[in-house]
């Protein structure tokens, strides 16, 4: 079985309904059954064995992850923000590919593979070509490569594998669920795995997918509001932003359900904001990996509200929920053997048939017993799973481990921060310093030595940052995750030789 199941069931049950645009002109589920069939007959006739995709949202995202599944080839979307010799080097990883690519990036990639066609020649020959009779691919076959952000080293290409894919959502996911009138509002960018979880998602529960291709705050509200959506996903970057805009009023969209969010830390005084902003909504906080086939964990709509309602529970905003049916999670101390008790911090390791924990060209890190390591640093409290930051960020002060997180979430509730990040930097004396890096309000001033003494109050002394940095924004990656290394680079560069 491979995930082309996913479109065929969809189609055996609304074959008609439309799954893919706007309630008027979209794509119907036999429609994009049509053109992944003859999407399958263009890759197939010119021998690719990889398919590579570099473009924004859109259409043709769907199109191509079914069209790669049933032509047996590996999907691999590609970043459209790296440089045009990043993108060639990863092109060139790929055995056999063939390119497709926007019209904004496709003479960048010009002679990157022997196939290069832009998204709209390729949907072009999808449907004018017949879809051919092709062998299922076997579950244990790669389905999409995913290449890593690379926010602390060299992107990786991640294997999912079919089976993978499917444990994800066979176990998260209630086929045909989803009514005519739902629509789910699409922002995450196809390399993300969010943004192929939409894919399958969407469709297996028969929900209509509406692309946003480039975000803004405005654009997107205009888009639910236009386009009846339902449910979408954002990243807190975006969320952040669509609060900002807002400024205080409320989101005025009716119809919009269920709103997710996930791929970076969601800075807690913006959640509470956007839960007010959206009072009639059901926030759910989704977290995963790409090596994971996406989520493994979720604080859902009732522990949104509870926490909000219950200062004794606020805390739990800052989690990302309990395990999802079919995995598991177990905290190791750091000689990654050893299982934590309950509320004790650690490396978070997981289980399930869902990870794939598999990289190209370089095998499996599972262990024997198949756990995978997150390199997340973690506890579970109540059942509740806190994400404490990645372990390389783990800041070694006088011998002492401090996660940046513990102090980034004191920090971002001082008045005048709008974002922090907490990073260490090397020091003769204690091996590592703390140094808290801010972005403030517009308008707003504040001093290092106050903001100091603030953190002292509500802080260990050994966890009170020994300096204050300020600048105008943070390096984050596409999908807000902080690239802390260029952080560092750049703090470095700003001190005294």
């Amino acid at each position: 079985m491979s995930i082309e199941t996913v479109l065929d069931m969809a189609s055996s049950v609304h074959p008609d309904r439309i799954i893919v645009g706007p309630r008027d002109g979209g794509v119907t589920c036999r429609q994009l059954g049509d053109l992944a069939g003859g999407g399958a007959t263009v890759l197939r006739d010119r021998g690719a064995r990889h398919v590579v995709f570099v473009g924004v949202n859109g259409p043709a995202l769907p199109v191509l992850t079914f069209a790669s599944a049933r032509a047996g080839i590996p999907l691999a979307p590609l970043n459209y923000r790296l440089p045009e010799e990043q993108l060639r080097d990863l092109v060139a990883q790929l055995d056999s590919p063939i390119v497709v690519a926007d019209v904004a990036y496709a003479d960048m990639l010009a002679g990157a593979a022997d196939h290069v066609l832009t998204t709209d020649e390729f949907l072009d020959l999808a449907h004018r070509s017949e879809p051919a009779e092709f062998p299922s691919a076997p579950e244990d076959s790669t389905a999409i490569v995913l290449f890593t952000s690379g926010t602390t080293s060299a992107p990786k290409g991640v294997l999912l594998r079919h089976r993978n894919l499917l444990s994800y959502l066979f176990n998260t996911v209630e086929f045909a669920s989803a009514g005519e009138e739902q629509a789910a509002l699409v922002s995450t960018p196809p390399y993300h795995i969010a943004g192929l979880g939409a894919v399958l998602s969407n469709i297996y529960a028969g929900r209509r997918m509406v692309y946003l291709p480039d975000f803004s705050p405005q654009g997107w509200l205009d888009l639910v509001r236009e386009q009846g959506v339902t449910s979408a996903m954002v990243v807190p970057t975006m969320l952040s932003r669509v609060v900002e805009h807002l400024a205080g009023a409320p989101g005025e969209t009716p119809t919009l359900a269920s709103l997710a969010y996930g791929g970076a830390r969601m800075p807690q005084p913006v959640l509470e904001r956007a839960l007010r902003a959206f009072p009639t909504t059901g926030f759910v906080n989704a977290y995963g990996l790409t090596e994971t086939s996406s989520t493994i964990s979720v604080l859902g709509p009732d522990d949104h509200r509870d926490a909000l309602a219950d200062p004794a529970l606020r805390h739990r905003l800052s989690s990302v929920g309990r395990i999802v049916p079919g995995m598991e999670a177990e905290i190791r101390a750091d000689d990654d053997v050893t299982a934590l008790p309950e509320g004790e911090t650690g490396l978070l390791w997981v289980r399930g048939p869902q990870v794939s924990g598999e990289y190209m060209g370089r095998g499996t890190v599972l262990d024997a017993q198949g756990w995978f390591p997150t390199k997340d640093r973690a506890r579970i409290e109540d059942g509740y799973l806190y994400i404490g930051g990645r372990a390389d960020d783990t800041i070694i002060r006088g011998g002492e481990n401090i996660a940046p997180a513990e102090i980034e979430d004191v920090l971002v509730h001082h008045d005048g921060v709008r974002e922090v990040a907490v990073i260490g930097l090397a020091d003769d004396e204690w091996g590592e310093r703390i140094c808290a890096v801010l972005v403030t309000d517009p308008g707003v001033r504040l001093e290092s030595q106050q903001v100091r003494a603030w953190c002292r109050e509500r802080l260990r002394g050994s966890r009170t940052p020994d300096e204050i940095v300020f600048v105008e924004d943070l390096p984050r990656t596409a999908t807000g995750k902080l690239v802390r290394r260029d952080l560092v680079s750049r703090i470095e560069a700003m001190q005294p030789a």
